[in-house]
């Protein structure tokens, strides 16, 4: 395995463990170039579902018991939570609300610290205790904060995180700081938080947000658990929220090598959803632009997915285009909605994450998706992610119906 630059018309490798950020060359994205395993696809199969009968750590992993599509690391240095092994939920007042028959939610937010990050964040952590880092750093919305502890804690390596000031759930910093984080709050957004470390990424610290290529290695294992509970048999659609398009990046590149590696034989079709006041990557969509503009104050109740200058677009839009997938956004209002609607059907998630009810919704209302189609929706993040917006929003619904009666 390698490191490559994600621009083939660039296409400069480095090998797998150099620190680069980027490419030397062009300044683009690096994404590790995977070997074509020695075993069969069959023979991948069988010893994939073999694992979960095994106690060694890695094989408890819903990340390393995929392994061969993977870095390869000494079992010691492996960070591991036993992160992945995240059920398929079954929608009812969902699929009703959504008017689909067939509708299935992965939920990453039953992850160790309760979201998706984890999947990324332990091969990114693994990588930098192999690289011998002491610090680790990453900016966020709160819950790759989170994450960043929980597993810097375990590598027993320092962990700082960059943060908006005022502008994350205290359920999210409340975690970083119980994993012992060093908390930075930075004025202005996410992306500020991002560029002020991003300056000090030559300063010995390893960088850990997502354009990170080993953090988008051990996301798209979140494809291969997925296709693995369906048999090996790819819904019709996947819908998944989008921030920073870490998610949608390493989707994209798990259909591409379970394609090649004839794992399945179709990709579901992808469907990236982005909030309203947050919607770069929505806006390059419709307009059929070539580069993404910023958007300058992202605001969305969602602050998971509040992202202005989402940095791994290019990467995203590769997967979005290959499985014949598209990109929309939905407002505030429309994700409180179904964020109430998956509450009611006894699941729970996180607000942003109900952002893919809401544009499965959408494309039902106008006819773009049948109704007869088979969606899995991705929900990142657990119900209490974000326990103050739950209880605001039912404080409001309170003082309305109090108002009318």
């Amino acid at each position: 395995m390698q490191l490559r630059c994600f621009d083939p018309d660039c296409a400069t490798t480095l090998p797998l463990h150099d620190a680069a950020l980027e490419c030397p060359r062009c300044h683009g994205l690096l994404e590790v170039e995977v070997d074509a395993p020695k075993q069969s696809a069959a023979e991948l199969k069988e010893l994939w579902a073999s694992r979960r009968r095994s106690r060694d750590a890695r094989d408890i992993s819903g990340v390393w018991r995929y392994r061969e599509l993977l870095p390869a690391y000494d079992a010691k240095e492996v960070v591991t939570l036993g992160e992945g092994n995240t059920p398929l939920v079954r929608g009812h007042r969902t699929a009703e609300y959504a008017d689909v028959s067939d509708l299935q939610f992965k939920h990453l937010g039953w992850n160790p610290t309760g979201c998706f990050k984890d999947l990324g964040m332990t091969v990114g952590m693994t990588e930098a205790v192999h690289m011998g880092a002491k610090v680790v750093a990453c900016a966020s919305t709160g819950n790759t904060a989170a994450s960043l502890a929980a597993y810097a804690a375990r590598a027993g390596v320092t962990g700082r995180v960059y943060l908006p000031a005022g502008q994350v759930s205290l359920n999210k910093l409340a975690q970083a700081l119980d994993f012992g984080a060093e908390i930075v709050e930075v004025d202005g957004s996410f992306d500020d938080a991002l560029n002020t470390l991003l300056a000090k990424a030559n300063d010995g610290i390893y960088f850990l947000n997502s354009i990170n290529p080993f953090r988008v290695e051990g996301q798209k294992t979140t494809m291969f658990e997925l296709l693995d509970q369906l048999n090996w048999q790819a819904p019709d659609y996947l819908v998944l929220p989008g921030g920073n398009l870490g998610n949608s990046a390493a989707f994209s590149k798990a259909f591409e090598e379970l394609l090649r590696f004839r794992l399945i034989d179709r990709a579901p079709k992808m469907i990236v959803v982005q909030a309203a006041g947050a919607n770069p990557f929505a806006q390059m969509w419709r307009s059929g632009a070539a580069t993404l503009t910023p958007v300058a104050e992202p605001e969305t109740i969602a602050t998971a997915i509040r992202i202005g200058n989402p940095r791994s677009w290019q990467k995203a839009i590769r997967g979005v285009k290959a499985t014949g997938g598209q990109v929309l956004d939905v407002t505030d209002a429309e994700i409180g909605e179904a964020k109430a609607v998956i509450g009611r059907d006894g699941i729970g998630c996180e607000p942003a994450s109900a952002a893919t009810l809401a544009g499965l919704r959408k494309l039902r209302t106008s006819g773009e998706i049948p109704a007869s189609a088979s969606v899995v929706a991705i929900l990142t993040g657990h119900v209490l992610k974000d326990t103050n917006f739950i209880i605001q929003s039912h404080k409001k619904h309170a003082e309305a119906n109090h108002a009318h009666s």
